[in-house]
């Protein structure tokens, strides 16, 4: 008389009887089936914009010529996008697109008057598209637009640092 006295393993030698090989799992002659799937995305019109700080440098004294500097707005619109790119009067005291000024940070009420133009000293560079705003075509790749910037001679303001902020927008 035979005695099994360990169950699981007389189960365990049915079962791998019964499981085929993992080689034969992977061989079908019973034929086949394909399908297809599409695989999309929408493309839309869309365009970012990064600028570069201006300085007019660190040093200046009395202002009796003009100084000049330049810096640069980065435009990136999808390929064939359409755009204007303006720059609004800033926040200085009293700024407007014919007039721009730089307000004194330091307490004072001084302003130091400049201008910003496309091509240096054409009309200033504004915010109205199709008048005073910079075109352009969107490539899928970075465009550089130049910025330039002029302080004409004027009365010089008490010494201080002046600033202003100039929000530059692209539309498409």
């Amino acid at each position: 008389m035979l005695t099994i006295r360990f169950p699981h393993l007389a189960l365990a030698a049915a079962l791998i009887t019964l499981v085929p090989s993992i080689t034969d799992a992977a061989v079908y002659s019973n034929g086949s089936k394909t399908t297809t799937f599409d695989v999309t995305m929408k493309i839309i019109a869309d365009c970012t914009i990064a600028a570069a700080p201006l300085s007019f440098g660190t040093s200046q004294g009395v202002l009796a010529v003009a100084v000049a500097a330049t810096t640069t707005l980065s435009v990136t619109c999808t390929n064939t996008t359409l755009y204007n790119v303006g720059l609004n009067a800033g926040s200085g005291t009293g700024s407007t697109i014919a007039t721009r000024y730089m307000s004194g940070t330091g307490g004072n009420l001084g302003v130091v008057q400049f201008n910003l133009f496309q091509t240096l000293g054409a009309n200033n560079w504004g915010n109205t598209q199709g008048t005073d705003t910079q075109s352009g075509t969107g490539s899928g790749a970075a465009q550089t637009l130049t910025v330039y910037g002029q302080v004409p001679a004027q009365l010089t303001p008490a010494p201080d640092n002046y600033k202003s902020t100039i929000t530059a927008t692209v539309y498409f």
